[in-house]
């Protein structure tokens, strides 16, 4: 069993990568879930758009709170080898500022058929956004905002209910972010940053608050 779990791991790649002018490095990634056993490398990378809502995009800027970010990686990575045939995973997201064009965010699966390859690829993107603590930034030319995940917040408030117009408004525009404590479920907005954790607690209860 322990044997098969080494294997695992090192057939599995995860990376936060701390802020860098240099972007990722794709080759690197593809090159590594690459496996003469495999007939189907599927990928999905994630790139800063130059518009939102009609305002012009400079840059994005990605913040983590990284212990849990990499825990959490490691479990989605699990889980995805738990459901489907894969060979090989690879999931790697950039910190700091991301240009226009550039990549933040990375995924890769490989397995002898696409089906497998495919939906594994789905899974991980869709479990980075909706269960890692990372944070996104947009810069605009006439300002910056920070960007409520919707999908965190649900999952962790225990939310499963369609978006509503409330929602949906409230995730176009956020000036907080949310503050996760490792190895704990509770959540709390945080309106300062991760600069300033040392000066908040965990909120009680299994819900999301805000302080004014």
């Amino acid at each position: 069993m322990a044997a098969a779990g080494a294997e695992e791991e090192e057939k599995t790649l995860i990376e936060i990568v701390e802020p860098s002018s240099v972007p990722l490095d794709v080759a690197r990634y593809v090159s590594f879930v690459r496996d003469p056993a495999c007939g189907a490398v599927a990928t999905f990378e994630g790139t800063t758009r130059d518009t939102f809502d009609g305002r012009r995009v400079v840059e994005l800027r990605y913040e983590a709170y990284g212990p849990m970010a990499r825990r959490q990686l490691r479990e989605i990575c699990a889980t995805a080898r738990s459901r489907w045939a894969v060979e090989r995973l690879a999931v790697a997201h950039r910190l700091g500022r991301v240009p226009v064009g550039e990549a933040s965010v990375f995924v890769a699966a490989s397995s002898v058929h696409r089906v497998d390859a495919l939906a594994a690829c789905g899974f991980l993107i869709d479990e980075v956004k909706a269960s890692v603590p990372i944070w996104k930034k947009e810069v605009y030319e006439d300002g910056e905002v920070w960007k409520e995940n919707r999908e965190f917040l649900e999952r962790h408030a225990g939310t499963t209910s369609p978006p509503t117009p409330e929602k949906e408004a409230r995730g176009r525009c956020c000036g907080s972010k949310v503050w996760v404590e490792d190895d704990v479920a509770h959540l709390r907005v945080h309106p300062a940053g991760l600069e300033e954790q040392d000066k908040w607690t965990v909120a009680s209860g299994a819900h999301v608050t805000a302080d004014p």
